[in-house]
């Protein structure tokens, strides 16, 4: 402003800085402050002499030679007149060619203001005539600050951190803040909490981090691996969850030192929780993290597995601080560490363990069950057994149990296998008497009902053809016992028949009544009320509105 009292302002000026840090609102109040030497009117207005210039769209020559006529023509009113010419890196070679005249010798009523978020693509010709002014991003601690005040003077109660959230998100432009603030207050009310602001901005919140990294330091592999599948389910993608990780392994290392502590952007209710969390962790451990971290990140979008490569990352990290072996670079924890071991009995009666061996592969037979529990019994039967611990050889020697080795096995494809399976089910499953059971008698509403609720458990489960089939024809009695469905066609029927042991057992149990059979017939003639083809689907829409064939010879539409 000195410069403008003093007539010292260079003919052209150069504001650059990154997005959103306010150059162009700033060159509108200098243009707008240039006329004013204090003695206008009230009402008198200079922005007729304040021209703005789009680069980004109007970058051609044609554009440049337009705006070099218009500078030639004096003021009428005022002593300058001001050209604001935003994203001015977007010039073509040419159009910067054809304003470095102009530029080098403008007339004296002529003051360029040329605003870019990219310094090094102007050519240093026009550099080396452009006064230059550097824009900074404003750091989050003052956005938080004013957002704080604004929030004041708004009566909204906000949550520190969430403000901390939104600066951050802004990433140094005031602008970006205020428009996130107001549409999070919008989102949320006169109560602004970091969980509404992280649900709205879709930003992971801290405590997913600092739960990860708990587990990473507990060397729980297996609920990490959960824990990021409950942040994909989320919404969320791999690569937002690892950089975020690195971020907070990064803020987690400026908490090493008190004189780093600065660095750290966050709220004072979320700092003590880095600094406790900092605690737990050592300096070598933080740096190996932070580099594999940041190596899956530069994989992340050239590879063609993107979640496993996250999820070994994730395995890598966990097994830093895991002391049971020598380990290398690339160590993961076997997965024989996670499996669950059983705890030793401590009954006196039951000291003497016997092991039988029994195959992996093959469920027992019924032999083999019987022998177990011939072990049980022998082990149960001789207490004196736990009193001759020192004579093994003898305690053994006295509890010789015959066990049958399994069957032999036989082949799925033979007949003999055939066989085996109906032993091995009619061991299963004794046979029922069905006058035992129970044939209550009931209503044909009471069975269309349950046969409803059947069919909305089939839409649920995914077996929406079946349900589809089923909701073909309403079930009626036939007789007393015998439900009655008519179906357009035979492939329909044959659907419906290999799973109707399904329904039946259902309305079997619902209804009281294990008499209940299921008749399926089909006619033809009901196939012609459903439509299947487009050509169909379109000759019922005619019958209900006639007018469609009207619009479609209109327009000339296909079906």
């Amino acid at each position: 402003m000195n410069a403008i009292e003093n007539d010292h302002l260079a003919q052209a000026l150069l504001f650059c800085g990154p997005r959103g840090v306010g150059k162009t609102t700033c060159a509108r109040i200098l243009a707008k402050k240039i006329n004013q030497d204090g003695t206008e009117r009230d009402d008198e207005d200079f922005a007729f002499n304040i021209f703005e210039l789009d680069a980004a769209s109007n970058n051609s020559v044609d554009d440049i030679r337009s705006l070099i006529d218009q500078v030639r023509i004096p003021p009428q009113t005022g002593k300058y007149k001001v050209y604001i010419i935003d994203e001015v890196h977007m010039l073509s070679q040419s159009a910067f060619n054809a304003f470095l005249k102009t530029l080098e010798e403008p007339p004296k009523h002529a003051i360029f203001i040329l605003a870019t978020t990219e310094k090094h693509k102007i050519i240093p010709t026009i550099l080396s005539r452009c006064q230059i002014f550097d824009f900074k991003r404003i750091t989050v601690k003052d956005a938080t600050e004013y957002l704080k005040h604004i929030a004041e003077q708004q009566g909204i109660q906000a949550e520190e951190s969430a403000l901390h959230i939104i600066a951050q998100k802004a990433d140094g432009a005031m602008r970006d803040a205020l428009s996130i603030f107001d549409r999070v207050v919008s989102f949320s009310g006169k109560e602004l909490t970091r969980k509404a602001v992280t649900e709205n901005l879709n930003v992971l919140d801290y405590d997913i981090y600092f739960s990860a990294t708990n587990l990473i330091l507990g060397n729980n592999i297996p609920e990490l691996l959960v824990l990021f599948n409950k942040t994909l389910s989320l919404g969320f993608d791999g690569h937002h969850f690892i950089t975020g990780l690195a971020s907070h392994f990064r803020d987690l290392l400026v908490c090493q030192h008190p004189d780093t502590l600065n660095l750290l952007e966050v709220g004072e209710d979320v700092k003590q929780q880095y600094q406790d969390q900092a605690k737990k962790t050592t300096k070598d451990f933080l740096l190996k993290a932070i580099d594999l971290a940041n190596d899956c990140d530069l994989k992340y979008k050239s590879s063609k597995n993107q979640r496993l490569l996250v999820e070994l990352t994730l395995m890598k990290l966990a097994s830093i601080t895991f002391d049971g072996e020598k380990k290398n670079s690339n160590f993961i924890i076997p997965a024989s560490r996670f499996t669950t071991k059983a705890t030793p009995t401590t009954n006196n009666t039951q000291a003497t363990q016997i092991k039988v061996t029994t195959p992996t592969v093959e469920k027992p037979e019924p032999e083999s069950i019987r022998a177990t529990e011939v072990v049980k019994e022998a082990t149960e039967s001789k207490p004196e057994v736990a009193e001759k611990v020192n004579e093994p050889t003898e305690a053994y020697s006295s509890q010789k149990i015959n066990i049958s080795s399994p069957k032999k096995r036989v082949s799925g494809l033979s007949l003999s296998s055939i066989k085996v399976k109906k032993d091995h089910e009619n061991t299963k499953s004794p046979t029922v008497n069905e006058e035992d059971l129970p044939h209550d008698s009931f209503l044909e509403a009471d069975m269309q009902k349950h046969w409803d609720d059947f069919v909305h458990q089939l839409e649920k489960q995914g077996r929406k053809i079946l349900a589809s089939n089923l909701q073909t024809d309403v079930p009626k009695m036939k007789n007393e016992n015998t439900i009655w469905i008519e179906l357009p066609n035979g492939t329909m029927k044959k659907e419906i028949e290999r799973e109707q042991s399904l329904m039946l057992d259902y309305l079997k149990q619902k209804l009281n009544n294990y008499s209940i059979s299921l008749h399926i017939t089909v006619n033809e003639e009901v196939a012609k009320k459903f439509a299947f083809t487009p050509e169909e689907k379109y000759e019922k829409l005619k019958e209900k509105n006639p007018n469609i064939e009207l619009l479609r010879k209109e327009f000339d539409l296909d079906f």
